[in-house]
Protein backbone atom coordinates (compact mmCIF):
# COMPACT_ATOMS: atom_id res chain seq x y z
CA UNK A 1 0.00 0.00 0.00
CA UNK A 2 0.85 3.95 -0.81
CA UNK A 3 0.50 6.39 1.44
CA UNK A 4 0.14 9.84 0.07
CA UNK A 5 0.39 12.72 2.52
CA UNK A 6 0.21 16.61 1.99
CA UNK A 7 0.89 17.73 5.33
CA UNK A 8 -1.28 19.48 7.41
CA UNK A 9 -1.49 23.28 6.47
CA UNK A 10 -2.85 24.18 2.66
CA UNK A 11 -3.84 22.56 -0.06
CA UNK A 12 -1.11 20.46 -2.09
CA UNK A 13 -3.36 19.45 -5.31
CA UNK A 14 -0.43 18.60 -7.72
CA UNK A 15 0.66 16.29 -6.01
CA UNK A 16 -2.45 14.25 -4.73
CA UNK A 17 -3.96 14.92 -8.99
CA UNK A 18 -0.05 13.25 -10.12
CA UNK A 19 -0.67 10.67 -7.97
CA UNK A 20 -4.26 10.23 -8.75
CA UNK A 21 -3.66 9.84 -12.52
CA UNK A 22 -0.88 7.97 -12.27
CA UNK A 23 -2.81 4.94 -10.03
CA UNK A 24 -5.76 5.31 -12.75
CA UNK A 25 -2.93 4.69 -15.91
CA UNK A 26 -1.54 2.23 -13.89
CA UNK A 27 -4.79 0.18 -12.18
CA UNK A 28 -3.32 0.58 -8.36
CA UNK A 29 -5.95 0.12 -5.84
CA UNK A 30 -3.70 0.36 -2.96
CA UNK A 31 -3.08 3.87 -2.56
CA UNK A 32 -4.55 5.79 -0.12
CA UNK A 33 -4.66 9.79 0.42
CA UNK A 34 -4.20 12.43 2.83
CA UNK A 35 -5.44 15.17 1.15
CA UNK A 36 -5.82 18.20 3.23
CA UNK A 37 -8.42 20.79 1.65
CA UNK A 38 -7.56 19.95 -2.00
CA UNK A 39 -9.88 21.38 -4.66
CA UNK A 40 -9.16 18.51 -6.66
CA UNK A 41 -11.60 15.38 -6.39
CA UNK A 42 -9.63 12.01 -6.69
CA UNK A 43 -10.86 9.37 -9.01
CA UNK A 44 -8.97 6.08 -9.07
CA UNK A 45 -7.62 6.28 -4.96
CA UNK A 46 -8.88 6.22 -1.75
CA UNK A 47 -8.54 9.17 0.44
CA UNK A 48 -9.63 11.61 3.22
CA UNK A 49 -8.90 14.97 3.91
CA UNK A 50 -7.80 14.62 7.50
CA UNK A 51 -6.47 11.39 9.44
CA UNK A 52 -6.44 12.25 13.49
CA UNK A 53 -3.38 11.35 14.99
CA UNK A 54 -3.26 7.71 15.65
CA UNK A 55 -5.09 6.93 11.94
CA UNK A 56 -2.17 8.96 10.24
CA UNK A 57 0.19 6.73 12.22
CA UNK A 58 -1.92 4.03 11.55
CA UNK A 59 -1.74 4.69 7.81
CA UNK A 60 2.07 5.36 7.67
CA UNK A 61 3.12 2.11 9.72
CA UNK A 62 1.06 -0.18 7.55
CA UNK A 63 2.03 1.39 4.44
CA UNK A 64 4.67 -0.38 2.28
CA UNK A 65 6.16 3.31 0.82
CA UNK A 66 5.14 7.07 1.23
CA UNK A 67 4.56 9.66 -0.96
CA UNK A 68 4.53 13.29 0.30
CA UNK A 69 5.32 17.20 0.20
CA UNK A 70 9.15 17.50 1.59
CA UNK A 71 8.05 18.13 4.82
CA UNK A 72 10.44 17.72 7.91
CA UNK A 73 7.78 15.72 10.00
CA UNK A 74 7.14 13.12 6.94
CA UNK A 75 10.61 13.09 6.20
CA UNK A 76 11.67 12.08 9.27
CA UNK A 77 8.63 9.85 10.35
CA UNK A 78 9.50 7.78 7.52
CA UNK A 79 13.08 7.78 8.09
CA UNK A 80 12.30 6.18 11.68
CA UNK A 81 9.95 3.66 10.39
CA UNK A 82 12.62 2.92 7.34
CA UNK A 83 9.82 3.18 4.52
CA UNK A 84 10.66 4.15 1.19
CA UNK A 85 9.67 8.07 0.90
CA UNK A 86 9.17 9.72 -2.57
CA UNK A 87 8.68 13.56 -2.14
CA UNK A 88 7.47 16.59 -4.34
CA UNK A 89 8.41 20.02 -2.79
CA UNK A 90 5.59 22.34 -2.57
CA UNK A 91 6.65 25.72 -4.58
CA UNK A 92 6.40 28.85 -3.61
CA UNK A 93 5.48 30.28 -7.11
CA UNK A 94 2.30 28.49 -6.85
CA UNK A 95 1.01 29.53 -3.74
CA UNK A 96 2.06 26.23 -2.21
CA UNK A 97 3.96 27.29 1.04
CA UNK A 98 5.53 30.51 2.06
CA UNK A 99 9.25 29.96 0.88
CA UNK A 100 11.23 27.23 -1.57
CA UNK A 101 12.56 25.37 1.65
CA UNK A 102 11.45 22.21 0.57
CA UNK A 103 13.06 22.27 -2.61
CA UNK A 104 16.38 22.32 -0.44
CA UNK A 105 15.51 19.44 1.49
CA UNK A 106 14.27 17.54 -0.96
CA UNK A 107 17.69 17.91 -3.02
CA UNK A 108 19.54 17.04 0.16
CA UNK A 109 18.17 13.90 1.41
CA UNK A 110 17.95 12.69 -2.41
CA UNK A 111 21.29 13.25 -2.57
CA UNK A 112 22.45 11.09 0.78
CA UNK A 113 19.98 8.02 -0.74
CA UNK A 114 17.72 8.87 2.25
CA UNK A 115 14.47 9.13 -0.30
CA UNK A 116 13.29 10.10 -3.56
CA UNK A 117 12.50 13.17 -4.66
CA UNK A 118 10.18 14.65 -8.10
CA UNK A 119 10.97 17.78 -9.00
CA UNK A 120 7.58 18.44 -9.72
CA UNK A 121 4.39 16.33 -10.98
CA UNK A 122 6.12 15.88 -14.85
CA UNK A 123 8.59 13.63 -12.69
CA UNK A 124 6.49 12.08 -10.62
CA UNK A 125 5.52 8.65 -12.39
CA UNK A 126 8.82 7.96 -13.16
CA UNK A 127 9.70 8.25 -9.46
CA UNK A 128 6.53 5.96 -8.46
CA UNK A 129 7.59 3.56 -10.69
CA UNK A 130 11.44 3.84 -8.99
CA UNK A 131 9.19 3.33 -5.26
CA UNK A 132 8.92 0.02 -5.07
CA UNK A 133 12.79 -1.10 -5.65
CA UNK A 134 13.76 2.13 -3.47
CA UNK A 135 15.66 1.45 0.06
CA UNK A 136 16.21 4.24 2.16
CA UNK A 137 20.31 4.23 3.30
CA UNK A 138 19.24 5.78 6.20
CA UNK A 139 17.00 4.71 9.41
CA UNK A 140 16.49 6.40 12.47
CA UNK A 141 14.69 3.46 14.40
CA UNK A 142 14.65 3.62 17.77
CA UNK A 143 17.23 6.12 17.94
CA UNK A 144 18.83 8.41 15.58
CA UNK A 145 22.95 7.48 14.42
CA UNK A 146 25.40 10.42 15.29
CA UNK A 147 25.88 11.11 11.52
CA UNK A 148 22.20 11.04 10.76
CA UNK A 149 21.72 13.84 13.69
CA UNK A 150 24.75 15.59 12.36
CA UNK A 151 23.72 15.40 9.30
CA UNK A 152 20.28 16.87 10.16
CA UNK A 153 21.59 19.68 12.26
CA UNK A 154 23.70 20.51 9.41
CA UNK A 155 21.22 20.95 7.11
CA UNK A 156 18.54 22.82 9.32
CA UNK A 157 21.47 25.51 9.88
CA UNK A 158 22.17 25.64 6.63
CA UNK A 159 18.46 26.41 5.77
CA UNK A 160 17.72 28.90 8.59
CA UNK A 161 20.89 30.70 7.43
CA UNK A 162 19.75 31.15 4.06
CA UNK A 163 22.79 28.77 2.66
CA UNK A 164 21.06 25.95 1.41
Amino acid sequence: MIFVTVGFQLPFDRLVEAVDVWAGQHQRDDIYAQTGDSRYRVRHIDASPWLDPPQFRARLEGADAIVAHAGMGTILSALELGKPLLVMPRLARLAETRSDHQIATAREFAARGWLLAAEDETQLPEKLQELAGFTPSARIGGRASEELLGCLRSFTDRVASGRS
